[in-house]
């Protein structure tokens, strides 16, 4: 008798927006036994629409509603072999119960979020899994009606362990790596997620803004001022394009025609790609800026060092998040 195949992993989507949805939805697609876990709106649109993904390469995939496992019950983590865990960082904490109260004892537990810390919250709830940090490069543009584009490159990173995930989650036009510089790698993508709240302050797309050089100079100065924060703390930090860190905030300062020659060979973006944050300023929707400007001011006065770009962003997306989103200049933006 030959040896029989070990069984298809069972796959938890654990907060079906756009990362998990886009995610999901590949691994789905590549024939993975994939369940999504969310929220009523999110789900009832799947059950109407399906899920229909698209790139900036021009690939085009769909799952039927049919085809999809959607419940908005924590009791579907007792299936789970794999959670992926894309909830906003805000939801962190009331994931990390659920799991705690739900999660099988065998099961790895992955963290495809926005920011720094999630792996160690999810930890604390599950001590005896195996929760691993990873990092997406990718945005997501939802286009409603189960419709998510993929707008920008790169492969999504987990950090190192006993299951080979790469091999499972890494499937044709999605692909991924492991690795054992998995914070740093992070941090690197950290710095590049500073960009979030002016993009969405600026009301602009990333590529209209990446071609305005105020604005860039106000991510370059954005990225300088947490440098130097994240290296009072001696964090390693290993870039997330081709540039090295150090040379980010030099790059962004080019002029538009030399930079326009320099970012094409580093980072491709589709035209119409905004930020999580953009998307959520517009939706009305609490956005991710404490875990993202927030910390930096965090660390920040813990060294005794002063962040007034980043404590003037995370001002100013509070009042929009209050008093609702209006375009804002980048002078305006400078503390």
């Amino acid at each position: 008798m030959g040896n029989n195949p070990p069984p298809a992993p069972r796959i938890v989507i654990a907060g079906a927006g756009a990362i998990g949805c886009y995610v999901g939805g590949m691994l789905a697609h590549a024939g993975l036994d994939v369940r999504f876990l969310g929220r009523a709106r999110m789900l009832d649109m799947l059950r109407n629409d399906g899920l229909h993904l698209t790139d900036y390469e021009g690939a085009r995939i769909s799952c039927a509603p049919d085809d999809l496992v959607l419940t908005d019950d924590p009791r579907v983590l007792r299936e789970a072999d794999i959670v992926l865990v894309c909830v906003k960082s805000a939801g962190t904490a009331q994931m990390a119960a659920l799991l705690g109260d739900n999660a099988p004892d065998g099961a790895v537990i992955v963290s495809l979020q926005n920011g720094m810390g999630h792996a160690a919250t999810l930890a604390a709830a599950l001590p005896d899994h195996d929760i691993r940090p990873a990092m997406v490069p990718f945005n997501i543009v939802p286009m409603g009606q189960g419709r998510f584009h993929r707008a920008t490159s790169g492969d999504i990173v987990i950090g190192d362990g006993p299951m080979a995930l790469d091999r499972i989650l890494g499937v044709a036009g999605m692909a991924a790596t492991q690795s054992a510089e998995i914070e740093a790698i992070q941090w690197g993508k950290f710095l590049l997620n500073l960009n979030n709240a002016p993009n969405a302050l600026s009301g602009l797309t990333l590529h209209a803004q990446l071609l305005s050089r105020p604005w860039r100079r106000l991510m370059a100065d954005q990225i300088a001022e947490a440098l130097v924060v994240l290296r009072a703390h001696r964090c390693t930090i290993r870039a997330t394009t081709p540039v090295p860190v150090g040379l980010m905030p030099h790059v962004l300062r080019l002029p538009t025609p030399l930079f326009r020659r320099v970012a094409a060979k580093t980072l491709t973006i589709d035209p119409q790609a905004r930020t999580s944050m953009a998307h959520d300023l517009i939706g009305g929707r609490p956005t991710e800026i404490d875990a993202l400007q927030g910390l930096i001011i965090e660390m920040g006065q813990q060294k005794s060092l002063a962040t007034p770009i980043c404590s003037a962003m995370h001002k100013a997306v509070k009042r929009a998040e209050r008093d609702g989103f209006v375009p804002q200049p980048p002078e305006a933006l400078r503390g």
